[in-house]
This record gives C-alpha cells, structure tokens and sequence, in this order.
C-alpha cells in the first residue's frame, strides 16, 4: 500500500482492525509478544485485521534477521498485513532489503497520527 492507501485503510478500520507499532528489536520481545500475539489473535478470530507498523532498529533487525524474516513471511500467510517507516529504512541503509521482503515503504508520521487521532485500536512494542 502507498501513504494515500494506507490512510484509506486506517480511514475504514473498524474495532475488529488491530494496528501494532513495533519499535522494540529485541528478538526475544518480538518471538514472545508480537509475533505470538498477532498469530494467535488472527487464528483464534479476535481480530479481522493486524497491521505492524515496523519502525526505528526494527526496520534494521527485519533487514538483516533469517528468524525475523521467516516469521513475517508465516505472519503474511496468515493475513497480518506489514508495512515500514520508509525514512528508518533509509537512514539504516536498508530500504532496497525491506522493499525485497515484500513489505510496504512509506512515510507514517501522517498515517500514524491518524490512527492515534482516529481512535483506532493501537499496541505498541
């Protein structure tokens, strides 16, 4: 999704949408709280959708984490939608291995004031 698509995602999210900031690269943090939360909350219904909003040394862990990669690969396959801060990926010099990964690049300081402004559902780790 590009910023304009994004805004019209969060614009339409309803309470059964989830959005996760994760700010945390600790990969201990990410395997025992994101990433199982997320897995279990869409398996088990709680949510219709999660995006994880990865920002800061997360962009840099994804970029260069085999284990970080392959659990955002199962979490895609399961329907969580990702998407990264297009500036961190560029200040840490990994923007073309986040593109490669299939995550979105864009700028969220617009998308992420509307989500808190809107009142959406927000995690943040």
């Amino acid at each position: 999704m590009n910023i304009d698509e994004t805004l019209s995602y969060i614009d339409k999210a309803g309470d059964d949408t989830l959005f996760i900031l994760w700010t945390n690269a600790d990969e201990t943090a990410a395997k025992l709280m994101l990433f199982m939360y997320a897995e279990n909350s869409i398996k088990q219904d709680m949510w219709k959708d999660i995006m994880i909003i990865v920002w800061g040394a997360t962009t840099k862990l994804v970029a260069e984490s085999e284990a970080m990669q392959a659990e955002i690969k199962r979490l895609k396959d399961l329907g969580v939608k990702f998407s990264a801060c297009v500036t961190c990926a560029k200040e840490l010099g990994v923007e073309e291995k986040i593109e490669a990964l299939g995550i979105d690049l864009i700028k969220w300081l617009k998308p992420l004031t509307a989500v808190i402004k809107g009142g959406k559902k927000m995690l943040t780790v």
